[in-house]
């Protein structure tokens, strides 16, 4: 569904991003791990078009996407929760959720979708007149997930979803996460919490100051020492 090749991107002088290739096939969860400024969030942002590479090859659905302005990427399938939710604070949740379908003109689609995303998160339909930046940082991270389901997305690009979240609710999110993959949706995930992270997903990369260090079966590289030292505790 989603291949990188040879991705570079830079933030002016700075290399944040090095050579990178990676694959997301249909109906995955994949996800990067590695420390802070290791350029996880970087990745995410160049394949959602907010960041354009100097070099390299992204391809959704066999079709190039690098340097695609990025309201096209969402129309093409793609849609992103950014680092530390980012929704309109001073906006209801209803009208976050109108926001992220602002691309669709299917109204009965559109119906279906909110439906869905209320029973995901039931919360939200509670209090779907309320000011969104009076929400809990739990239920924030629920509304941008939500706002960015109602694109009906075909991949969904989550980044540090647990952020700032007590553990009960990060057990919370990250089920629900499983869930909207069992429903269909490719989820390529940027995690700290590398224990959750490897705990859903299929396949992992690792990255360290820019490139990929290790990659395969995210059940292996949990078990290898390798990486519970650096990241698990271990």
């Amino acid at each position: 569904m989603l291949e990188l090749k040879g991705v570079n991107v830079y933030y002016g002088a700075i290399h944040a991003v090095k050579d990178i290739s990676l694959t997301v096939n249909q109906g995955e969860i994949v996800t990067l791990i590695g420390a802070n400024g290791a350029g996880k969030s970087t990745t995410l942002r160049t394949i959602s078009g907010l960041l354009r590479p100097k070099s390299g090859s992204i391809s959704f659905e066999g079709k190039e996407i690098a340097g695609v302005k990025a309201h096209e990427i969402v129309r093409q399938g793609i849609s992103q929760v950014p680092e530390g939710r980012r929704i309109f604070a001073e906006m209801t949740v209803m009208e976050n959720l109108d926001m992220g379908a602002f691309t669709r003109k299917d109204k009965d689609g559109i119906r279906a979708d909110l439906k869905r995303v209320f029973e995901l998160f039931p919360r939200l339909e509670e209090r779907k007149s309320q000011v969104a930046g009076t929400l809990s940082g739990g239920e924030q991270q629920m509304l941008a997930m939500g706002r960015a389901l109602m694109s009906r997305p075909k991949l969904l690009l989550l980044d540090e979803p647990s952020m700032g979240l007590a553990p009960l609710l990060i057990r919370e999110i990250f089920h629900i996460i499983e869930d909207i993959n069992r429903a269909g949706t490719t989820v390529l995930l940027v995690e700290q919490n590398a224990n959750m992270a490897l705990s859903i997903a299929s396949r992992a990369y690792v990255l360290e100051t820019g490139r990929i260090t290790l990659s395969g079966d995210a059940a292996k590289l949990a078990a290898s020492e390798e990486v519970r030292k650096a990241y698990l505790g271990g």
